[in-house]
């Protein structure tokens, strides 16, 4: 079990340093090319209102099962949120799939 143990850990810190590596190093490269961060801004601003969108459209319906779980109705409607906005994008990212292979057989 001590190996198992030690290799749960091992993939522990890797994978935080991987995640770490993902974020810092963008970073430190935007850094020298100011335009790329007004892009990466305009990607994050147009989720931010994404999720704005979809947490407006999210209920606030809370069961009696979620609330035994500590489930508020601002939880519940965050959850709600975040739910809509991954339909919207999954169904965004299936209709420009299906739109670029249209184009290029069209082409």
């Amino acid at each position: 079990m001590d190996s198992i143990d030690i290799a749960l850990y091992v993939s522990y810190t890797l994978t935080i340093l991987a995640g770490l590596a993902a974020i810092v190093f963008p970073i430190i490269n935007s850094v020298s090319d100011p335009k790329s961060l007004t892009k990466a801004g305009a990607g994050v601003l147009a989720l931010v209102v994404v999720f704005g969108i979809s947490y407006a459209l999210a209920g606030s319906e809370v069961t009696a099962s979620a609330l035994e779980l500590g489930v508020d109705e601002g939880l519940s409607k965050f959850i709600g949120g975040l739910l809509t906005m991954m339909y919207i994008l999954i169904i965004g990212a299936l209709c420009g799939i299906v739109f670029t292979e249209v184009s290029k057989a069209v082409k």
